[in-house]
């Protein structure tokens, strides 16, 4: 669990200093929230990410 968020903390931080432009042109971030209400249950998922050029990241849920 830890490792877990561990990693989580270091992407966070990564995508903090891309956005703020630290490292050249800043990147707008990207950011998505989802609800699915169904027989099973409700489901709730998300997730960030960014696009520059031809290379996007997305980590989602």
């Amino acid at each position: 669990m830890m490792r877990i968020l561990r990693l989580g903390f270091v992407l966070l931080a990564g995508f903090a200093l891309a956005a703020c432009g630290a490292d050249g042109e800043p990147i707008q971030p990207t950011a998505s929230l989802g609800v699915g209400v169904g027989s099973s249950g409700t489901h709730v998922g998300g997730g960030v990410g960014f696009r520059r050029g031809g290379l996007g990241v997305y980590l989602g849920v």
